[in-house]
């Protein structure tokens, strides 16, 4: 029983490592307003979840570097998940920029947001949620035993390429997500400009101004459903086949 226990503790503290550091980090379940001692119990409950699919493959107790590459591990994956927040971030400050919408109700909440951010972010966090957020992050920290041993550090050359891939394309996700707004106040801003050279007396901005605000709003309301679907939908097929970019070594 002592020996069970020993392999026992060293088990779950391996797994632990690795999913408390994904914890702090990850959507819906790492953000700042959840208290720490939420976080902790979620913590301990994904690693009662997770420890039995990966028992057989945790090296055994006695060495300091699978504690170390466990915790980078969890990081690594929770700070990519996190990028997904970061792509919805930046396309609602694109968005509030673009309809002159960046002072509205800023700087509410732990993150210095528009108003537009906090609606994103929350709907998003929402959507992906009801969506099984829970049942597929624990499925990914146990897929990520398969390919990412504890205990071994990965490729440093196929994990640098899969990094740069996920992060190019959170930016490409966040003007993607941008996009409508974007072209619609660029060609706003051009029709304003010929009114402005037609008719130099009328003063275009006090027109212009209000009308780009509303109108703003008006096809916000209209595409952010389109525009949380679009990022549920990249958000989900990350989480089906996270660890393999197109065109990139698989890891590890």
């Amino acid at each position: 029983m002592s020996g069970f226990g020993e392999t026992g503790v060293w088990a779950a503290a391996l797994v632990f490592l690795r999913v408390g550091a994904a914890m702090a980090l990850l959507p819906a379940f790492g953000e700042q307003a959840i208290p720490q001692r939420l976080r902790l119990v979620l913590a301990l409950a994904f690693t009662a979840i997770v420890a039995p699919s990966v028992w057989d493959r945790l090296p055994e107790a006695g060495f300091a570097l699978p504690l170390i590459t466990e915790a980078a591990v969890g990081l690594t994956i929770g700070a990519v998940l996190r990028l997904f927040i970061l792509a919805l971030q930046t396309a609602a400050m694109m968005i509030a920029q673009a309809t002159s919408l960046s002072q509205l109700l800023g700087g509410i909440g732990p993150e210095p947001l528009p108003a537009i951010g906090h609606l994103f972010v929350m709907a998003g966090l929402a959507v992906s949620v009801q969506a099984g957020l829970h049942v597929k992050l624990a499925s990914l920290l146990i897929l990520s035993y398969d390919l990412l041993p504890p205990g071994d550090l990965p490729g440093s050359g196929a994990f640098a390429e899969w990094g740069l891939w996920r992060v190019a394309e959170a930016f490409s996700l966040a003007f993607t997500l941008a996009a409508p707004f974007t072209i619609a106040s660029l060609l706003y801003n051009v029709a304003l400009g010929a009114i402005n050279r037609a008719m130099p007396a009328l003063m275009v901005s006090f027109i212009g101004a209000p009308a780009l605000a509303l109108g703003g709003l008006l096809l916000l309301a209209l595409v952010a459903p389109l525009v949380l679907k679009v990022w549920l939908g990249h958000f989900e097929a990350f989480l089906a086949q996270p660890f393999t970019p197109p065109n990139a070594t698989a890891l590890p």
